[in-house]
């Protein structure tokens, strides 16, 4: 039996374009903000609560991410869930937490992509600390099955910036 796992499963669309750029040694990152929404109450009562999530594609994973997704696209992340935490310019503590991507999935369709359809899953490769080994591949007739699930859980309604 495994002695921790720190595993991380999302499907939800962005919230504004990806933000792609460069390390100093020539690396690729970019974050995306994720949204999922769940929806609860009695039909009379339904409300709906958002969260957001910070994520993180290292090297081909967020070059792909970069050049394929775009503000309200659907996307299966799977990665694993890391904390930090960094100085400020007024030299205050700031903490952050945050997902890295081991594994992307387009959802939709092509109208929701600006053109690129739905092209299947993504791995990062192992190539530092920050890309761990993948995770079992998921079939695209298992995820379609997850993302139909999750339909009744958020609309199609705008996102707040």
């Amino acid at each position: 039996m495994a002695s921790s796992l720190n595993k991380v499963q999302l499907i939800g669309r962005l919230g504004k374009d990806p933000e792609v750029r460069s390390t100093p040694t020539g690396r690729t990152v970019t974050t995306i903000t994720l949204a999922t929404s769940e929806t609860f109450g009695k039909e009379a009562e339904r409300k709906e609560k958002t969260e957001w999530h910070k994520i993180v594609l290292w090297d081909k994973l967020g070059q792909i991410a970069g050049n394929y997704l775009r503000k309200g696209r659907q996307v299966y992340i799977e990665g694993r869930i890391t904390y930090r935490d960094y100085m400020d310019r007024d030299n205050i503590k700031r903490y952050v937490t945050e997902i890295v991507a081991t594994t992307m999935v387009f959802l939709g369709s092509k109208d929701e992509s600006g053109g690129a359809g739905r092209t299947g899953g993504y791995n990062a490769e192992p190539s530092s600390e920050y890309a761990p080994e993948p995770a079992a591949d998921f079939s695209a007739q298992d995820i379609d099955k997850y993302a139909a699930s999750m339909q009744n859980l958020g609309g199609d309604d705008e996102v707040p910036f």
